[in-house]
C-alpha cells in the first residue's frame, strides 16, 4: 500500500481566476503544519497478518504470504481463499483432509461455477497452505485439477459508444478519470492513484508507478487531456492526489472543493465502475465496464463537453 505525508494549507478559493490561471500538476507547494497520512491507492487491502485469525494454521499463512509476496492485494486475495475454504467447512482448515479438499473444489467447479482463474487461485493457496506450510506434498489432488481459460473476446466498443457513455456521466470528477482511462490505456486503480508528481505535461507523458508486478511505465498524454486535468485539479488544489474521494456533505463548490482538498485517500473504485454500470444500462450498451474503456484505448478522439459540473 503507497502512502506518503503532506501538510495542508489554508482553505483554497476555488473560484479565484488568478489561482485557477497560475495552479498546474506539479507546481503546487504546500506550506503549513500538520502532517496527515494520504494513501494514494484505489483500493485498501489491510495486511493479513494483522486480521483476527480463528486458528493458529491461518495466522501462520498470513505470514508465510508476507514473506513470499510484497502485493499486499495478492496477500489479501490468497488469504481470502483459505478463508472460504474454513467457512465452507467450518473447521480449521490444517485439519482438512485430501478427500474434502477434493470435494470441496468439485463444489466450486461443478455447482458454484467458479471461473477457471478464480478456481486456479484457490488451488494455488491452497497448495501453499497445505503443502508449503503443512508439508502435505504427497496429495496427488493438486495434480488432478486442471482448468482452461475459455477463449472469449473481449468488449469492443465503437467510437460513438464510447462518445455516448462518457457524455451520459454528468459530472465531471467522474467523467475526467473514466476519460483518462480511455485516453491512456490505464488501469482503473492507476488512474485513481495518480498523484500530480506523475504528469509531466510539458513532455506529454503519465508516469505509472507501482502498477501490475510493482512496475512503473510512462504512458503518451495528449496535450488536450493534459489541460483538461489542470483544469480539474485546479478546482480543489489537493497538494498530492489527483483525483481525491469527494466524501459527503453539501454539494456547493466550495464545500465540495474543500473536502476534495482535504481527503485522505483517493475515489473509491466501486464509483466508477457503479456509474458506467448505470449509464451502460441507460445506453441499452450490452457489455461495457471500465475496463472496457482501457481496451478501446487505441482511438483518442475525446468527446467535447463545455459543462464545467464537478
Amino acid at each position: 500500500m503507497k502512502s506518503t505525508n503532506y501538510s495542508s494549507t489554508s482553505p483554497i478559493k476555488p473560484h479565484s481566476k488568478q489561482a485557477q490561471a497560475s495552479a498546474k500538476p506539479g507546481d503546487y507547494e504546500p506550506k503549513a503544519s500538520v502532517p496527515i497520512a494520504v494513501r494514494t491507492t484505489g483500493r485498501e487491502y489491510v495486511n493479513p497478518i494483522d486480521y483476527q485469525h480463528p486458528y493458529e494454521s491461518m495466522s501462520s499463512f498470513s505470514e508465510l504470504l508476507a514473506l513470499r509476496y510484497d502485493a499486499n492485494r495478492t496477500r489479501h486475495a490468497y488469504y481470502r481463499q483459505l478463508r472460504l475454504i474454513h467457512e465452507h467447512f467450518g473447521c480449521d482448515p490444517a485439519t482438512l483432509s485430501e478427500a474434502q479438499l477434493r470435494d470441496y473444489f468439485l463444489f466450486v467447479k461443478l455447482k458454484k461455477r467458479w471461473r477457471p482463474k478464480s478456481i486456479r487461485q484457490a488451488l494455488a493457496a491452497s497448495k501453499m497452505f497445505l503443502v508449503n506450510l503443512l508439508g502435505h506434498a504427497e496429495w496427488r489432488v493438486f495434480s488432478q485439477i486442471r482448468t482452461k481459460d475459455h477463449d472469449t473476446l473481449p468488449a469492443v466498443l465503437t467510437r460513438q459508444q464510447v462518445h455516448d457513455l462518457l457524455a451520459h456521466i454528468r459530472l465531471r470528477r467522474y467523467r475526467t478519470p473514466l476519460k483518462l482511462i480511455y485516453c491512456c490505456g490505464l488501469r482503473l486503480s492507476e488512474c485513481l492513484g495518480l498523484t500530480i508528481h506523475d504528469i509531466r505535461g510539458q513532455e506529454n507523458k503519465l508516469l505509472i508507478r507501482h502498477s501490475k508486478g510493482h512496475q512503473d511505465r510512462v504512458a503518451p498524454l495528449p496535450t488536450t487531456m493534459y489541460e483538461e486535468l489542470r483544469r480539474y485539479w485546479a478546482f480543489h488544489r489537493h497538494p498530492l492526489l489527483l483525483f481525491p474521494n469527494v466524501g459527503r456533505g453539501d454539494h456547493n463548490r466550495q464545500a465540495l472543493a474543500q473536502r476534495m482538498h482535504g481527503a485522505t485517500f483517493p475515489m473509491p473504485c466501486s464509483s466508477l465502475q457503479r456509474l458506467l454500470i448505470l449509464a451502460r444500462k441507460h445506453l441499452n450498451i450490452p457489455a461495457a465496464s471500465v475496463h472496457s474503456l482501457r481496451q478501446n484505448a487505441a482511438s483518442r478522439e475525446m468527446p467535447s463537453r463545455k459543462s464545467e459540473l464537478i
